[in-house]
């Protein structure tokens, strides 16, 4: 099993497939306008923290490429927002996904320090 942790592949495919559940999420129209509550932006934060993570898992020596291309795809998430019917483009929305992907960063750094087999 922890063999399955260490392979990049895996990794990989976690990520991919993360990135694609968010964007169709991210694009599937409200059919009825909702009141913002608030967490909005923490589900920008949290689902951006997590592909963030699994982007360190994926690509360790890579992070300075992966950790500002998740900030373009947020910027690319809602430009198609804006042509989504009851969706709408707000940068407070990248700015969370800004934010969860600082926290994800920060959560792989804790958990490669702590974890037993290294990386």
């Amino acid at each position: 099993m922890l063999g399955l942790l260490d392979d990049s592949r895996t990794w990989r495919f976690a990520f991919f497939f993360t990135a694609a559940v968010i964007l169709v999420l991210a694009l599937m129209p409200n059919t009825v306008p909702l009141p913002s509550t608030g967490w909005d932006k923490t589900n920008h934060l949290l689902a951006f923290g997590v592909l963030a993570w699994l982007g360190c898992e994926a690509w360790p020596s890579h992070q300075r490429i992966v950790l500002p291309s998740l900030v373009g795809y947020g910027v690319l998430i809602e430009v198609l927002q804006s042509f989504t019917p009851n969706r709408s483009a707000e940068v407070s929305d990248v700015v969370a996904d800004a934010m969860g992907i600082v926290v994800g960063r920060l959560i792989a750094a804790m958990l490669n320090r702590w974890r037993p087999w290294g990386r």
